[in-house]
């Protein structure tokens, strides 16, 4: 019988140390942000300068991989386009972002044209293209890194930087973790060089790599 007891309360134990340890992993980093002083538009300085410009292009979407080249075109009315074709020609989308930050679908394939991808999509060019409102933005502090917050629908988007001198990552997440992080490394005028997107909760990978530089 003290055995058993003694088996029983070793198992309460492991149960109240994993849920004490579950609790502590899901409080959020950002909790622990605190308020800091500086300019959130500084951020501008990190948003791509994207006049014509390429970059070799991979995308897996669960069990679906597409890979071929996307276009960064600057229109005149200060809009942005994106095209995503392979290397036939065959295009994979087409969006427009506007100065504002209005989206247009011009054109989806039907593989790809389901309303949680192409939300996905929009959501995560617009974290590259950084045409956000940032009335609402504020300066949060860790002891390493500032953070930019621009408060969305079920969180913030993050810009990350080392006091605003480097971009470190940017970050789209709920109230306790980053659903998507985004990394834009190695500027060549204004322009990175590569760019990753990654989605945490399920296998939305975006990878982009520079091909070549800005053509009339």
């Amino acid at each position: 019988m003290f055995k058993k007891n003694a088996i029983r309360l070793s198992m309460v134990v492991v149960a109240v140390t994993l849920c004490l340890f579950t609790a502590t992993a899901r409080k959020s980093h950002y909790r622990n942000l605190k308020p800091a002083n500086g300019d959130v538009n500084c951020i501008r300085n990190f948003a791509p300068r994207f006049s014509n410009t390429l970059y070799s292009t991979s995308v897996d979407i669960t069990k679906h991989h597409f890979s071929g080249i996307l276009f960064f075109k600057h229109m005149p009315d200060s809009s942005t386009r994106v095209v995503f074709a392979n290397e036939m020609g065959v295009k994979f989308f087409d969006f427009g972002f506007t100065k504002d930050d209005q989206f247009i679908k011009y054109y989806v394939m039907p593989k790809l044209d389901k309303k949680v991808v192409v939300k996905a999509l929009k959501k995560d060019l617009e974290l590259v293209i950084m045409h956000q409102d940032l009335s609402q933005a504020v300066l949060l502090r860790d002891s390493t890194y500032n953070y930019t917050a621009i408060p969305n629908k079920k969180g913030n988007d993050y810009y990350i930087t080392d006091h605003c001198s480097k971009l470190i990552r940017i970050e789209k997440a709920s109230k306790k973790k980053a659903v998507v992080e985004v990394q834009m490394l190695d500027y060549n005028n204004g322009v990175p060089d590569s760019i990753s997107i990654v989605h945490k909760n399920f296998k939305f990978n975006i990878l982009l790599k520079r091909v070549e530089k800005e053509s009339d």
